[in-house]
């Protein structure tokens, strides 16, 4: 009996993963040994801590398919559509994208052109790294930190905080898309919080980054 080969000849035998290992390169908390201490606290401060972030923030998937699905339930089989369901549902989905960027920040996993990047070398990947942390998204998301904070602030107040409310008087901001109308400061205070927590995942990525750079491979 003539055992049959599983694989024809020519076939690539193995899977090519490569852009799972470049998302999933940084799967342990800790720092090679070879990485200078102070580095390697400060990385194990920050990733552990985002880590929490991000198991905490995750549970907010539950009352966005709460609401999702009470509206669909009630809408199509009730006839009984909901006023907040659609304002509670785009509020969570909202508050998910900026909480949890710093931890998908930290794993590796935010869009890049990886068709690119993952077949150049590691130093080479760890120095356009290095350059557009520093040129761009450091001086981006300053920027965006306090714009975001503006925004969240006038929500509150009702004034800019570049302009000084003389009157003191607190003007809750509300959606005026809908009948609902929400309050919207907590879905806008997202916002700033957001962008501070990638700005300190930025801080941890540019000394792996660094790293990188200096050695050769990838913490």
């Amino acid at each position: 009996m003539v055992k049959k080969k599983s694989h024809s000849k020519g076939v690539k035998q193995t899977l090519d993963i490569t852009d799972e290992l470049i998302a999933e390169r940084r799967t342990s908390l800790k720092m090679p040994k070879d990485m200078v201490p102070w580095m390697a606290r400060t990385i194990e401060f920050i990733d552990r801590n985002m880590l929490r972030v991000g198991k905490i923030v995750c549970w907010a998937i539950v009352p966005l398919i709460f609401a999702m699905t009470f509206e669909v339930v009630g809408r199509h089989f009730f006839n009984r559509p909901t006023l907040w369901a659609f304002d509670v549902s785009r509020m969570i989905a909202g508050a998910l994208f900026m909480l949890g960027a710093g931890y998908a920040l930290s794993k590796g996993i935010h869009i890049r052109a990886d068709f690119l990047y993952r077949n150049w070398a590691v130093k080479t990947q760890a120095k356009v790294d290095l350059f557009l942390y520093l040129l761009f998204f450091f001086p981006g998301f300053l920027v965006f930190f306090w714009v975001s904070f503006d925004y969240a602030y006038t929500s509150i107040c009702g004034k800019s905080i570049l302009a000084e409310c003389l009157d003191g008087k607190v003007r809750i901001q509300r959606a005026m898309d809908t009948t609902w109308m929400p309050i919207m400061w907590p879905l806008k205070s997202c916002m700033p919080i957001g962008a501070f927590l990638l700005l300190v995942q930025g801080i941890s990525e540019i000394f792996k980054t660094y790293y990188a750079f200096v050695k050769g491979r990838w913490p």
